[in-house]
């Protein structure tokens, strides 16, 4: 087991991680990965116990000295709901303490319903679902709701497609923490997806690793040393909306030539449409009708088929600009377009990925498709709750440059939100 690096709140927040690393640890092994003395974490885990949030789950073999107990996290002491807020529907997932999904809601549309609205028929459907499972409203750490592209704790949504306009400047934190007196957390979708990835145990072996993240649109996020890194303005991770052709498609973003205009899921449909192929249109939505090209593509269909292999040609490229900017040992590919399409687009993304000099240079990059595709941004936003609550991390090193002598002092530099959000 590797040692947890520096960046915990405390002793207690070092050892949970540990404990969620691990799977399944003793005393000794908490002393040996943390780095804590075996007095700290004597008092630590005898508390966490005393929670519940810790169990003792039997012995290690013996090795000729005492047995060690066991300990792992207890599963269904505590609960995080993920919300996924999507151009086509808003997601809900309920997710233990172990990283499991344990209850899943899927309402179609909602960009067509006040903000409000939802926000207080989500707050019931997440009551609802921790009654179902058997456990305390006391159980329930907290919301975390995510959407696509910028997002901000006091403004929501920064900029998205028109299906979403009424959501552009809606205060998602806020109002969701009136309406359920709980405690929210706001992300970007993208980002989540890789905190997920963390929590349930995708990204397992790897220091540095970034999901490609495709659903209605295409995004990513990075994760350093347990670590969601987000960058000055949150906005980190726009993958998506990097130049592939300047002379290329229009993109709702404003650019040309962007990765999602030319290969995204909403690419896909419109050039399986003009190829000829019968894909659906009105209540059908994007991923939906990139499924059916998928199908069509399974079926030998030599349109469909050059259409997806190009648009997972584009993916790849995208994947690798991920591992030579973030120099990253995996990259895990999800979203709902990838839960349908994955096993299409990995071979090619692997290909890619594996012809790439620095790919080389720093060894093999893994290049994997989550496990739990479909859902990886409600289950990221649920995620997102169980490290702020119970291991706040964030990068430890600032730099501070002091002004020459003489010279007018600069102002502060701008630190950056790396830490969950507030």
């Amino acid at each position: 087991m590797h040692g947890i690096g520096p960046g915990h709140a405390n002793a207690r927040s070092t050892i949970i991680d540990a404990i969620r690393a691990a799977g399944v640890v003793s005393r000794t092994g908490l002393v040996a990965a943390t780095g804590l003395t075996g007095a700290t974490v004597s008092k630590e885990v005898r508390a966490l116990l005393d929670e519940g949030l810790l169990v003792e789950t039997g012995n290690a073999p013996s090795t000729g000295g005492r047995s060690q107990v066991l300990l792992q996290l207890q599963r269904s002491s505590r609960f995080a709901a993920g919300l996924h807020v999507d151009h086509d529907g808003v997601s809900l997932v309920l997710l233990d303490l172990g990283g499991a999904v344990v209850a899943e809601q899927r309402v179609q549309h909602a960009g067509a319903v006040h903000p409000q609205t939802v926000v207080d028929a989500m707050v019931v459907r997440v009551h609802d679902m921790l009654a179902g499972v058997g456990a305390p409203r006391s159980a329930l750490l907290g919301i975390g709701v995510v959407s696509p592209g910028p997002v901000t704790p006091e403004e929501g949504i920064v900029l998205s497609r028109p299906a979403l306009r009424d959501w552009l400047g809606f205060p998602m934190a806020e109002r969701f923490r009136q309406a359920s007196g709980l405690p929210v957390v706001v992300d970007n979708d993208a980002t989540a997806s890789a905190v997920g990835e963390l929590w349930t145990g995708g990204a397992r072996g790897s220091a540095a690793f970034s999901t490609l993240y495709m659903a209605t649109g295409i995004g990513s996020g990075t994760v350093v040393d347990g670590v969601p890194y987000r960058g000055v303005s949150m906005s980190v991770g726009e993958i998506g909306h990097v130049c592939l052709d300047i002379d290329g498609p229009e993109c709702w973003c404003g650019n040309a030539g962007c990765v999602e205009a030319i290969a995204g899921p909403g690419a896909v449909v419109v050039e399986a449409r003009s190829a000829g192929l019968r894909i659906p249109a009105g209540e059908v939505d994007v991923v939906q009708a990139f499924g059916q090209v998928v199908t069509e593509a399974r079926e030998h269909d030599g349109a469909a088929r050059r259409i997806v292999r190009r648009s997972a040609e584009h993916l790849a490229a995208a994947a690798q600009t991920l591992c030579t900017m973030m120099s990253v040992d995996l990259v895990v590919l999800t979203g709902a377009a990838f839960d349908v399409a994955g096993d299409l687009y990995l071979p090619v993304v692997r290909e890619r990925v594996a012809r790439s000099f620095l790919a080389h240079d720093a060894g093999t990059v893994r290049v994997e498709v989550s496990a739990h595709a479909r859902s990886a941004a409600a289950v990221g936003a649920a995620a997102l709750v169980m490290q702020h609550t119970l291991v706040p991390r964030q990068f430890s090193t600032r730099i501070t440059l002091e002004a020459a002598p003489g010279a007018d002092a600069p102002p502060p530099a701008p630190h950056a939100a790396l830490a969950p959000s507030p």
